[in-house]
């Protein structure tokens, strides 16, 4: 089963997996609207780096999932 397979019978299968998909789509929605802007004030830059943690965590824990899934 490719990675891709994998996702989305998680996204449909685990609670956990689907929450965990669901925030970070979010996070990348929210990251996208602040790089859209021309200027960042100091907290809004804090702000996206901090975003940008949490999505990177929320990634590699969903790969961490499927990964998991696929061998077994």
């Amino acid at each position: 089963m490719s990675f891709e397979e994998a996702k989305e019978v998680l996204k449909n299968e685990s609670e956990d997996f689907a929450r965990i998909y669901r925030k970070h789509r979010e996070l990348d929605k929210k990251i996208l609207e602040l790089e859209e802007r021309r200027f960042l004030t100091p907290d809004e830059e804090l702000q996206e780096k901090r975003m940008k943690k949490d999505k990177l965590r929320l990634k590699d824990k969903m790969a961490e999932m499927i990964k998991a899934y696929q061998t077994n």
